[in-house]
């Protein structure tokens, strides 16, 4: 992808997600929070969903920039964020509440400074 717009245009569609995903997380203390009640339960729906997305967007850009965007940015295990997409797909009934918790208490703070990160280096002047 040579258009460094429309490069941080998708960036910051899948930003926008995640700084989603992250609100909907902060009211959660433990994996435990997710599975006590149904606004628990639809507060991980919701996170596993963006999670999904952001999986097959990380997918797509990988593959239009031939690899070389995400190499320059190691601080995520981008082989992950695409893979957890596969996992929640694929075995959606099989979700485990404690993996999901450690991703959005772990990855998703680190996921988010580096997609802005990386908008700034690509922003257009």
């Amino acid at each position: 992808m040579s258009d460094p717009a429309l490069l941080c245009e998708r960036l910051g569609d899948v930003l926008l997600v995640l700084e989603r995903a992250a609100r909907r997380f902060a009211e959660i203390g433990s994996a435990d929070d997710f599975l006590r009640s149904d606004e628990g339960l639809e507060r991980m729906d919701a996170i596993c969903m963006v999670l999904v997305a952001t999986g097959e967007a990380v997918r797509r850009l990988d593959r239009e920039t031939s690899g070389s965007l995400f190499a320059r940015y190691p601080a995520v295990p981008w082989s992950a964020v695409k893979g957890i997409r596969d996992v929640l797909a694929h075995g959606y009934f099989d979700v485990d509440a404690e993996q999901i918790f450690n991703i959005c208490r772990d990855d998703l703070p680190v996921l988010i400074a580096t997609l802005r990160r990386m908008i700034a280096d690509f922003e257009p002047v």
